[in-house]
């Protein structure tokens, strides 16, 4: 499974997301640090139910939250964008 895979799945099973979208800019970042010890760089888009009420920063320590251990294993940069879905 990729990198992407276990991000994706992480968050579709804590947040049921309307939408969501995660991308690899990896290649985006060659010879930077991250790049060296192997963890990478991500952007996630992501719309849920789950944020509704929740002021930006509490939605992006939710993402970090769900993606758990990945963020010290796998990823060393993740760009979030997280919205509320029409329902609040």
């Amino acid at each position: 499974m990729t990198r992407v895979e276990r991000i994706r799945n992480a968050l579709e099973a804590a947040f049921r997301p309307s939408e969501l979208d995660v991308v690899d800019d990896s290649h985006k970042h060659a010879g930077h640090a991250g790049a060296r010890d192997g963890r990478g760089h991500f952007s996630v888009r992501i719309v849920s139910d789950a944020f509704a009420g929740l002021p930006p920063l509490a939605r992006h320590r939710a993402v970090y939250t769900a993606l758990g251990e990945m963020m010290q294993t796998d990823i060393h940069a993740l760009s979030i964008d997280a919205k509320p879905g029409d329902r609040q």
